[in-house]
């Protein structure tokens, strides 16, 4: 209860920017309910003009008739434009809550997208989001009309008859009780829906990302089998938060038409004895029906509230996660750099149960050459990550040119660094928005000066509309090599003064990847360099080698001088090339 109570407190605080339109909806709803509740009382007014046979007042039920066309023509116009509003409304908000879960997004630390998937993270910003939306709209539409509607219908019907009035009063909290019991039990179903559904979108978005290996290891009946025990859940806890809550209407329903039917009686032994008009009965009756009618409406709209707020309090829950460690606030910007590496004392470990990188110290010169090599797991890509401070360290101390990256702006600090990585990453759109990502204002000349330096201009220049080219998400149909080959042109063209190339030739066939470190060695030619390979011939012209293994530095040197020591090093060269 009280973290629903929190999920409606921070929901409000995206409504209430927009409070300006809240009042104007409010006020059109209250006009809408004053001229529809104005009708039954002409309606009864035309009643009494029938006075009896040979005896109508045809002139004054003309004008009530005219009069009634005239409200029913002003409740409609100002319905659309409340609609319009309500509208307005929440898909503001819903925007404002989607780009706040989106920005942060970008702000979360690694740790949280390495722990949940893609696909559940998209299931909030999208399902959760258009759930939300649904319930907001529905609540927008009736819920303000509805209340407005049984304050009008109370007043109205004590004007007419005070006691036939009472009667409504009294039962009414029997329908109020059975929503509520209802209601209360389905927020919890609804929250379930909605992690089913996530826990389904991940499942999804998996299989389509990694189709080719769900079928080279023929797992499509495997697949299949997770998808159906999963889509087998959302259909046992949908169907059962959909009749619970489907089970509000019709209860709240039988108690208003026994609210109706002790209306008709007592109105009917009323009119008998004198105290009420016929026309007045009727417009009584009609009053009553518009006063249980919102109850109902109200109560399914509790139901998609419920909904709603379960499903806001997922997406609350992503916006109001802890983001990467905030910037100092008085963070230096990194600017003319050098390329003076020190790393001191640093240990890191993702998990704290399990150790990675211990007491690692290295000191880097401008200009340096530093590859990192060693088995899988012993903390190459991690190295990588501190670098970058994609993750920040446990304890010690990384500068850059005698500056804590601590103390610098991630900004300054990650511009500086050209990376180029073993996952190629393309975005929908041309080869040269791909191409210039880092640097939006390069000319024609330079795109293609840096396709050429990357050797990836000859297979450009061969798509249908070269650099204009579209491709798909990922690259859609180009090979591996290609794409890995645009993503190499790409740090060519921003020219950073420090490189770190992860396994960047991965893809790429010896001879391109021949050419590629011909122009690499132009490319890191006075700029501090970081290496990481796992084929060692392609690291033997690096001034410092990194042995790494257990996330500690076990070897250090050039490649001679590591092959003289006969170690680590040298068992792992001899490995790969040993005939």
């Amino acid at each position: 209860m009280a973290e629903k109570k929190g999920t409606i407190k921070n929901v409000w605080k995206y409504i209430s920017r927009y409070r300006a339109y809240l009042v104007f909806s409010i006020f059109l709803s209250a006009i809408i309910v004053v001229l529809t509740l104005y009708v039954p009382i002409l309606v009864g007014y035309a009643i009494d003009g029938i006075i009896g046979p040979g005896n109508v007042d045809f002139a004054g039920i003309l004008k009530i008739l005219v009069r009634i066309g005239a409200v029913v023509a002003a409740t409609a116009a100002l319905q659309w434009i409340m609609n319009a509003v309500n509208n307005k409304i929440t898909y503001n908000v819903v925007r404002d809550l989607r780009l706040a879960a989106f920005s942060k997004i970008q702000k979360l630390p690694f740790s949280y997208l390495d722990s949940h998937s893609s696909g559940e993270v998209v299931s909030r910003v999208i399902a959760d989001a258009d759930q939300f939306a649904d319930g907001l709209l529905m609540g927008f539409t009736q819920l303000f009309s509805g209340v407005m509607t049984i304050i009008g219908t109370l007043f109205f019907m004590f004007r007419i008859n005070i006691w036939i009035a009472l009667v409504v009063v009294c039962l009414t909290p029997i329908s109020l009780l059975v929503a509520k019991f209802i209601a209360s039990r389905t927020y919890q179903m609804f929250m379930e829906q909605s992690e089913t559904r996530a826990e389904q979108t991940s499942l999804i978005d998996e299989t389509i990302n990694n189709l080719k290996v769900v079928k080279a290891f023929s797992r499509e009946k495997k697949t299949i089998d997770e998808f159906d025990e999963i889509n087998g859940r959302l259909y046992d806890c949908s169907l059962k938060a959909v009749f619970f809550s489907s089970i509000t209407n019709p209860a709240t329903r039988f108690v208003n038409n026994i609210v109706y039917a002790a209306v008709a009686l007592t109105g009917a032994i009323a009119a008998c004895s004198g105290h009420i008009t016929v026309g007045l009965l009727s417009s009584f009756l009609s009053y009553a029906n518009q006063y249980t009618k919102p109850f109902n409406e109200i109560s399914g709209v509790v139901t998609e509230l419920q909904n709603a707020i379960a499903c806001a309090e997922r997406l609350l829950k992503l916006i109001n996660e802890k983001q990467e460690t905030p910037e100092l606030a008085d963070a230096k910007t990194l600017a003319d750099v050098k390329g003076y590496v020190d790393i001191k004392d640093v240990c890191f470990s993702y998990s704290p149960d399990k150790k990675l990188i211990e007491n690692l110290e290295l000191h880097v010169e401008p200009g340096q050459r530093i590859a990192i090599v060693g088995p899988t797991g012993c903390g190459k890509t991690t190295m990588i990550n501190l670098l970058m401070r994609f993750y920040d360290t446990d304890s010690g101390v990384i500068s850059v040119d005698g500056e804590p990256i601590k103390e610098l702006t991630r900004h300054s600090l990650r511009t500086s660094y050209g990376m180029v990585l073993q996952e190629t990453w393309l975005k929908s759109g041309t080869i040269r928005e791909n191409i210039v990502m880092g640097r939006p204002d390069a000319s024609e000349e330079e795109i293609i000066a840096a396709a050429k330096a990357a050797n990836s201009y000859g297979f450009i220049r061969r798509l249908p509309n070269g650099l204009d080219t579209v491709i798909g998400e990922d690259g859609g149909s180009l090979s591996q090599g290609q794409k890995q080959l645009l993503c190499i042109t790409r740090v060519m063209l921003c020219r950073p003064p420090m490189l770190i190339l992860d396994e960047a030739t991965s893809s790429i066939d010896t001879r391109t990847e021949i050419r590629i470190q011909q122009a690499f060695n132009k490319l890191m030619q006075g700029k501090t360099s970081f290496i990481v390979a796992h084929r060692l011939s392609t690291v033997r012209e690096a001034n410092v080698i990194l042995v790494m293994n257990n996330g500690r530095v076990i070897e250090q040197g050039s490649h001679s001088e590591l092959m003289e020591k006969n170690g680590f090093y040298a068992d792992l060269y001899n490995s790969q090339f040993k005939k």
